[in-house]
């Protein structure tokens, strides 16, 4: 076996290959954009000439990170030493989003300014850049809150830089064109929904108000049929692989996941108001018992996995694989919806998908039905797993009770009153 050699903490390693002698010298080098660590490998016949080729690319990676003379930072040095300690805070795709604004936007427009000559015009340039790219000022405020984030740990961790530059205004938040479904597309859509043998997916996003991940990631341990309750506590979700030889995956200290198969895990809602018990209305309690009857072979319980259509009728149920159903494999079964429907969006303001309905949309359908209907903020608010609907106003508890009448009510706009034939 090869034999490392310990070094001084942060300069690599170095060991002789058993299998042809030759010494090898390792050290990381940030993580790539699929937040795996990036390693960089020397090799030599001597280990003198490995450590000092070692040494060699390690000085200019310094260099090419950004480093420069006198101990001052650059933007993007900084930028790789923050991502890899908001790596180990952060949750997988709060990280994955937050690393491509830095690697994507930041870093190529001020990645080699120096933190302590940085200018308020140069924080503002990278908002002008992703707005001159042709994207939403959304997208400009979401990556310029990055950077104001990355700048105000580099403050706090020691470096020099501008309060000025810190301080710059973010850009205005584009006018978001998600909205809630017309009631007549809704309808039609579970119209849809109801020759298919797994209907129930798609009431759960208008009845009850589900998220993809809660949908996809839910267990028939968590349904209680007999006093007509889901627990929507876990969502499935594809982590990020740190070794995919090993099996291992980057996951940040005190985050909760059970991994089911490959990439994909059981993990918990983002706020602890996302952990949340929905009463299952007479409709919804009825589909979810005819279908689970339609089960197959189904190793992680869970109660929408993968499955297959009978070839000669696409609606009818061949088997079910069991296998965890990917977030596109679902969207794409929601466009297929809406064309087997024949509804398609009116609004000539839409950007994001002119010709479709969001997924998330249907959770919109949900909130505004039951604001339609009378029911109170804060039961909408139990109920959607929101952690409030308005800046100001905090979750107050509600009975089961409650929350069961509302979701009774827009099961009649629904048109989800009649027991579903099994």
């Amino acid at each position: 076996m090869a034999e490392r050699r310990r070094r001084q903490y942060g300069t690599g390693s170095v060991y002789q290959r058993a299998s042809d002698g030759r010494w090898i010298g390792t050290f990381q080098a940030g993580w790539t954009e699929r937040g795996t660590r990036r390693v960089v490998t020397v090799s030599a016949t001597t280990e003198a000439e490995c450590k000092r080729r070692l040494t060699k690319r390690q000085r200019e990676y310094e260099v090419d990170a950004g480093a420069v003379a006198g101990g001052h930072r650059t933007v993007k040095s900084w930028c790789e030493a923050w991502l890899e300690v908001h790596a180990t805070k952060a949750r997988p795709k709060y990280y994955a989003t937050d690393a491509s604004a830095v690697r994507r936007w930041i870093v190529p427009t001020i990645g080699s300014k120096r933190l302590d000559t940085l200018t308020p015009g140069d924080v503002r340039s990278v908002g002008t850049a992703v707005r001159k790219a042709g994207r939403s000022t959304t997208t400009a405020r979401y990556v310029h809150g990055v950077l104001i984030r990355a700048l105000d740990a580099a403050a706090a961790d020691g470096h020099s830089v501008s309060r000025l530059a810190r301080e710059v205004a973010a850009p205005g938040k584009a006018t978001h064109d998600r909205d809630a479904v017309p009631l007549g597309h809704a309808l039609a859509i579970l119209g849809a929904a109801s020759q298919r043998p797994d209907g129930s997916r798609w009431a759960a996003a208008f009845l009850q108000g589900m998220r993809q991940g809660e949908c996809l990631g839910l267990t028939w341990e968590a349904v209680d049929l007999d006093r007509g309750l889901l627990d929507a506590s876990w969502q499935l979700q594809a982590l990020p692989y740190l070794d995919r030889a090993a099996g291992t995956f980057r996951v940040p200290d005190g985050y909760e996941a059970r991994r089911l198969v490959d990439a994909m895990h059981l993990v918990r809602p983002k706020s602890r108001s996302g952990w949340r018990v929905i009463p299952l209305v007479s409709w919804m309690g009825a589909a979810l018992e005819t279908w689970q009857r339609a089960e197959h072979v189904n190793p992680h319980g869970l109660v929408w996995p993968v499955i297959e259509w009978d070839t000669t009728d696409p609606t009818l149920l061949a088997r079910m694989l069991g296998r965890p159903r990917s977030s596109g494999a679902d969207r794409d079964a929601w466009y297929a919806l809406q064309a087997a429907a024949k509804v398609a969006p009116t609004d000539e303001r839409r950007h994001r998908d002119p010709a479709r309905y969001l997924l998330h949309e249907a959770r919109h359908t949900t909130a505004t039905l039951l604001l339609e209907h009378g029911v109170k903020e804060a039961v909408v608010i139990a109920i959607m797993g929101h952690s409030s609907i308005t800046s100001t106003r905090g979750y107050q508890h509600v009975s089961q009770a409650l929350a069961r009448d509302a979701l009774d009510g827009i099961a009649g706009a629904l048109g989800l009153t009649a027991t579903p034939h099994g």
